[in-house]
């Protein structure tokens, strides 16, 4: 019994593994490096003549979203084993 994480150990590691894996599916979807990845995080958008050019496409928005929806899942899943006892 002593080797066994406690609760704000398991979900401190839930919540770094969700984090990984966000970005693990993002750079497999988007075909990002990871470099890649954190540039786009620290880009913001910009304004070239006259007009907002995004630092994003609306194709990797809406794919980006969807793996938030799949990590978000995995999370709520990880954290009811937990309040249940596994």
């Amino acid at each position: 019994m002593g080797n066994e994480m406690n609760v704000l150990n398991r979900l401190h590691s839930a919540f770094t593994a969700i984090a990984i894996r966000f970005r693990e599916r993002v750079c497999e979807e988007c075909n990002y490096s990871v470099p890649t990845f954190y540039r786009k995080i620290r880009s913001g958008d910009r304004i070239e003549n006259g007009r907002v050019v995004s630092v994003l496409s609306n194709a990797e928005k809406g794919k980006i979203r969807e793996i938030a929806e799949e990590v978000r899942e995995e999370l709520e899943s990880s954290v009811r084993d937990l309040s249940e006892g596994k």
